[in-house]
């Protein structure tokens, strides 16, 4: 079996740069044969037949074939090797004859692109002097012009390239910079949204499987305390015990799904859901009521508003069933212009909420924290009201757009 052969993919800088560098070469080339053809030319038609035409045309084709050859034919460590080639060449071309001195511009760039900043300077400075001496013999008698305009043209030259490459640098930087800040931020958003599933999975299994387990718990045992005194009452708790169990198999396959509760599922609204949780919470000593005053438009609140105060409904009722000792409760659902309340109250032992360690806002367990993160989400609010020996009170509401 052949062994696989990797090959690096460009990153966006570098294949954004490359087309770029392509176009820079193909007319550095472009340039270099036009003014090495435009010098020959000039040179078979001033000195014909002359002795050393034929090393002209023979080094003016090898020049070519070098240059055409460019540096990106080599690996990196041979471009200075071939870059001192074509120099060479063109160096024997101008001492034959002078007017292949201009050609010295392209080569510029070529050394330029091909070296080091320091090492391209001083050949752009050996160039310069060849073409200054060129022109001078050129033109036989001494032209200031011509000593001046050839550095000033590569100084110019220079310049600007040099500028160009360090904005192209400072553009990959940056371009680097932003792939880098959006790969963060991504990452962010993934590890935000993985704490936030899994708030909501602690969540969800507190509301359902949790307080199903503990009603399952408390029935059992109750069924098991009086089952040689009551079989029948005691069968009726293993009975309940069953039909809760039942219950939390459907809203674990629900939140699995990211459904709606099951109360909610079966339609009629929230009202409809809160007297089936009130029914099924009723028994073993807890009897609860439920009392809507919704003039009717419960039904049409949002999903989410619906789901979250079901689900505190049923965090609330849990606690009043573990902790509060209470003989009754009562739920409350009032819907007013601009927000919807639900009222969990009973008449159990109650406690101190500024008494609750590291829960001075009268959050205690998991439950009270978990109402409050859901009101959280929606913009709601929880309240606690609640004395020794004075029963409970917890009130959340969330905000509803004002109706039309």
């Amino acid at each position: 079996m052949p062994t696989p052969t990797w090959t690096r993919m460009p990153t966006p800088t570098e294949a954004t740069h490359a087309p770029d560098a392509r176009w820079f070469a193909a007319v550095v080339h472009a340039a270099f044969l036009l003014l090495l053809g435009g010098a020959l030319a000039r040179f078979l038609l001033h000195h014909p037949g002359e002795p050393r035409t034929p090393w002209v045309l023979a080094l003016s084709v090898a020049l070519a074939l070098l240059h055409l050859l460019g540096p990106a034919a080599h690996p990196a460590p041979r471009r200075a090797a071939w870059l001192g080639a074509v120099v060479a060449v063109w160096m024997v071309l101008v001492v034959l004859a002078p007017s292949f001195a201009w050609c010295a511009v392209p080569l510029f760039y070529t050394g330029l692109r091909t070296l080091p900043v320091r090492a391209s300077l001083a050949l752009v400075a050996v160039l310069t002097v060849f073409v200054v001496g060129a022109q001078l013999r050129l033109a036989g008698d001494f032209d200031p012009n011509l000593l001046l305009a050839p550095p000033a043209v590569a100084a110019l030259a220079t310049a600007v390239f040099l500028r160009g490459e360090r904005q192209t640098a400072r553009q990959r930087a940056l371009i680097d910079d932003l792939l880098r800040t959006r790969r963060e931020l991504a990452a962010a958003e993934r590890r935000e949204g993985t704490l936030a599933e899994r708030q909501r999975l602690s969540m969800e299994i507190h509301d359902t499987l949790a307080q199903g387990l503990s009603s399952q718990r408390m029935l059992l045992q109750a069924a098991e305390r009086i089952w040689a005194g009551d079989p029948d009452r005691a069968r009726a708790h293993v009975r309940s015990a069953a039909s809760v169990a039942e219950h939390n198999l459907a809203e674990a396959r629900r939140f699995v799904h990211d459904l709606a509760p099951a109360d909610l599922a079966r339609g009629g609204g929230l009202a409809a859901a809160l007297r089936a949780l009130a029914a099924r919470e009723s028994g073993a000593g807890l009897a609860v009521r439920v009392r809507v005053d919704d003039g009717g438009r419960a039904p049409l609140l949002p999903d989410p508003v619906q789901s979250a105060l079901l689900r505190i409904a049923q965090g609330a009722l849990a606690n009043v069933r573990e902790h509060a000792g209470a003989s009754s409760a009562a739920l409350t659902l009032t819907l007013l212009d601009d927000q919807a309340v639900l009222d969990v109250g009973d008449d159990g032992r109650g406690f101190d909420p500024a008494a609750l360690p590291d829960a001075p806002d009268g959050t205690r367990g998991h439950g009270l924290p978990a109402m409050r993160a859901r009101l959280r989400q929606l913009g709601g609010t929880l309240t606690v009201e609640s004395a020794p020996g004075e029963g409970t009170v917890l009130s959340a509401a969330v905000p509803l757009e004002p109706a039309p």
